[in-house]
């Protein structure tokens, strides 16, 4: 059976997933964003960011998200800034395909993280992620134009959307440029939290 293919990020109540200039992709506004995440326990631990942290449901959601990934796909610009950001155990502790034109060999980090980068565009990258994920599924981590791309094309099976009480006013809509004409959504659940509220969809051609 072939790996589900997925998203999941947190949103802004105006539809952003990140600030405009890739400069601020870890600045305030984004921390805003992601507040709901930091104090969990498991993040906590996959950080480095000490003992302690939140055990509940939006604790369970991101252990789940992340034991199911076996592998990860994302583009340049996401890399490049994550580059400098993440700590040297970069936070995947899987293979992750770069989808660029850079020619580079794979970048091995502490913890199992591998970056591969490949330069044969979206659905070269998913192969391959999917042959590295053996039996789990492959995350699509982003950013936000890796994800419309593959969200057009017809390769999202399913996506999960962390809706955060934030406004972001501009920046990087998740949904700009969608194909809405191919695309049909089927909302399976949804459940709130006191920090979020947790949206899930499979996708569907129309």
């Amino acid at each position: 059976m072939a790996s589900t293919v997925f998203f999941s990020v947190s949103m802004s109540l105006d539809g952003f997933i990140a600030p405009e200039s890739p400069e601020e992709l870890m600045g305030r506004q984004w921390m805003e964003l992601q507040r709901w995440m930091f104090p969990q326990r498991f993040v906590r631990e996959s950080l480095g960011l000490g003992a302690g942290g939140e055990e509940g449901r939006d604790n369970d959601i991101v252990r789940g998200t992340f034991e199911r990934t076996g592998a990860s796909v994302m583009g340049k610009r996401m890399f490049d800034a994550g580059e400098h950001a993440w700590p040297e155990e970069a936070p995947f502790h899987t293979s992750v395909f770069v989808v660029t034109h850079e020619q580079r060999d794979p970048w091995q980090r502490p913890g199992g993280t591998t970056f591969h980068f490949v330069n044969d565009g979206v659905e070269t990258a998913l192969d391959q992620a999917r042959e590295a994920a053996g039996e789990r599924d492959v995350r699509i981590a982003g950013g936000g134009a890796t994800i419309l791309e593959y969200l057009n094309a017809g390769l999202i099976d399913e996506f999960s959307i962390a809706l955060s009480p934030v406004l972001f006013g501009s920046g990087v809509r998740l949904f700009e440029g969608v194909d809405a004409g191919r695309i049909a959504l089927k909302q399976v659940s949804a459940e709130t939290t006191p920090r979020v509220t947790h949206l899930n969809y499979t996708v569907h051609q129309r």
